[in-house]
């Protein structure tokens, strides 16, 4: 259950009785019994006489313990771990299958772990491949034990279970660890909510190397639907040994000491700040601009940046259509300018997937709350406008290099303009001209923009037919391969100046070579009743003619082929070209039409 754009549903979790072995301060004391074979290798052993043992209180989060915020863009883990020295221990916790004592399980698992490290992961991985959120236990309670003996038996629970089941495993297994209850932003959060009354979640830390860690199977096993019918297991690396100044992000601990950060975050700091998915993470983004839940429109706009370590395609929805925002790929992220077409709070969903990944799926990665006052209606995109826009690293990768027009908006006063790129080899290209106001027709659309080859430069010559926003559409293909051209990407045209008109270029026929240039006449429809100065450059040719009434010959000097031709008494003037002088044949190249009368 992928909503559209691929975002995963938040974690649902509400609070129930506790049944927990020490408080949140760790004064209290549990007494275990264990069998001979499973002494606890980390405690302090008091004898108690045979087989009893009196573990030492968990020591409360110190210094030592403490991170810094916000972040430092180091790790996403709090301990480094490296998670191709764990895959056989996965496969092997995935394996086990006890399920009539916890006792047993955890003999079970640490078979094959030999640190504190392995152990920790080896009930992590159990628990989250094996409990399931326990959809029907959260809407009625009385069906519910959070005991981790039922939690055991019945493979499921709530959260209170997950951190119940997990703590107590933990403990079996000689390793200190803390059932931790606080705020979430989970399953239900709405973004720039405030969180009053009881705790609604609860997960754990963990004690290795000498310092404390923070974890949350719960929503490391999966995830609900947005219905919150259905739990599907979808295991998420993010939440084990989470940095903390990461899992603040959406955990926010009763007691602050176990936020493990300096400074700690204030409640208020924790609503306010915007809701980052841990896909934002684990897809190797940085940091995003603003930093807060909600963004208050300047103007009808408002701005989004990323920062990110390696090249990643973003997409967006603002209420669910991409078509109100102006979004450039950075070579490290992407900045996004939202102009909202109505006034009211809408949400903005951001989307990422890495540029080398295969199939077409973006996770969501950020959202945030557009409140708009104000509405710039001259912002107001062609339908055509396809995101991201303008060139970015992924246009270069494609084969454009070094554009004109780095920016992806080209502005212009007299409706005319130019945009020239280095292209790599073997590249043919194709571009069209779009706008919602307009009613050109496919051939139109091409015709108003004329290719010019010289070595590997090509220009682009755009005369808009009206005044208006139009969309430049630029499509390419290898020349070695006979199928269709890829689009591959577009800039936004704007011209205000309404006394703008300009024809189309002629018609070029296919034996116009890409390296031939018009220098005039430029416009594809001429004047009747005029000489008309023609001046074309092309090479490997015999003779070139211009038809009109009459026909006129063009002579050549260095490579430019000049000449006049009078329009009267013609609708339509040709150019023609004659290969070899052997030949009495003659080709079409271009073709001009004139104004009637």
């Amino acid at each position: 259950f992928v909503q559209p754009g691929g975002q995963v549903s938040r974690e649902p979790c509400k609070q129930t009785q506790a049944v927990t072995s020490y408080s949140n301060e760790g004064t209290q004391v549990t007494v275990e019994i264990h069998a001979k074979d499973t002494t606890p290798q980390l405690f302090k052993k008091l004898s108690f006489g045979k087989g009893f043992q009196k573990t030492e209180a968990p020591r409360p989060p110190g210094g030592k313990d403490l991170h810094e915020y916000p972040w430092d863009k180091s790790s996403l883990k709090s301990l480094p771990v490296d998670l191709q020295q764990f895959e056989k221990l996965d496969a092997y916790a995935l394996k086990v299958n006890v399920k009539n004592s916890v006792e047993e399980l955890v003999k079970a698992l640490l078979k094959q772990a030999r640190t504190d490290l392995e152990k920790v992961r080896a009930i992590w991985m159990w628990i989250c491949h094996h409990i399931e959120y326990d959809i029907v236990g959260y809407h009625n309670k009385s069906q519910l034990s959070s005991k981790p003996m039922d939690v055991l038996q019945t493979g499921k629970s709530i959260c209170e279970g997950y951190a119940g089941l997990f703590e107590q495993m933990c403990s079996i297994a000689g390793i200190q660890c803390m059932k931790l209850s606080g705020y979430s932003k989970g399953y239900g959060y709405k973004m720039g909510q405030t969180f009053t009354g009881d705790s609604d979640h609860a997960w754990n830390a963990v004690y290795l190397d000498g310092r404390w860690h923070l974890l949350d199977s719960t929503w490391g096993s999966g995830a609900v639907d947005d219905a919150f019918t259905k739990f599907t297991f979808r295991y998420n690396e993010f939440y084990f040994l989470t940095h903390p100044a990461l899992f603040i992000n959406n955990h926010f601990p009763d007691n602050s000491n176990w936020q493990l950060l300096k400074p700690t975050l204030t409640l208020k700091e924790f609503e306010n700040n915007r809701l980052h998915n841990s896909n934002f993470y684990t897809l190797g983004l940085l940091t995003a601009h603003p930093e807060t839940a909600v963004i208050q429109t300047v103007n009808g706009k408002a701005s989004v940046s990323v920062d990110c370590r390696s090249a990643t395609l973003f997409t967006f929805k603002l209420k669910g259509t991409d078509e109100h925002g102006l979004m450039t790929l950075k070579k490290h992220g992407m900045k996004l300018d939202i102009y909202p077409q109505m006034t009211g709070s809408h949400k903005l969903q951001i989307f990422a997937k890495p540029s080398k990944a295969s199939e077409d799926v973006y996770n969501c990665v950020l959202e945030y709350v557009v409140k708009c006052q104000s509405v710039d209606k001259a912002m107001r995109f062609p339908k055509d406008l396809h995101q991201p826009v303008g060139p970015s690293w992924f246009t270069e990768r494609q084969g454009f290099l070094r554009p004109s027009h780095p920016d992806p908006v080209i502005h212009t006063n007299d409706g005319r303009c130019s945009v020239t790129f280095t292209l790599g080899k073997d590249i043919s290209i194709l571009a069209s001209l779009h706008s919602d106001n307009s009613s050109l027709t496919e051939d139109m659309r091409r015709r108003h923009i004329m290719q010019i080859h010289r070595g590997n430069q090509i220009e682009l010559k755009i005369h808009l037919p009206h005044a208006g926003n139009f969309v430049l559409k630029i499509y390419a293909k290898k020349k070695s391969d006979p199928g269709n051209y890829d689009y591959i990407f577009n800039y936004l045209i704007t011209c205000l100046n309404t006394e703008v008109k300009w024809p189309a270029f002629p018609q070029s026929y296919s034996k116009w070579a890409e390296d031939y240039e018009i220098l005039e006449p430029l416009s594809g429809l001429l004047p009747a009743n005029r000489n008309i100065q023609f001046k074309l450059k092309m090479h490997g040719i015999a003779k070139v003619l211009v038809q009109a009434e009459n026909t006129y010959p063009l002579s050549e000097s260095r490579g430019y082929w000049e000449g006049t031709c009078n329009t009267s008494g013609c609708r339509e003037v040709f150019v023609m070209v004659h290969e070899n002088a052997n030949h009495s044949f003659y080709s079409h190249v271009l073709k001009y039409e004139v104004e009637t009368q």
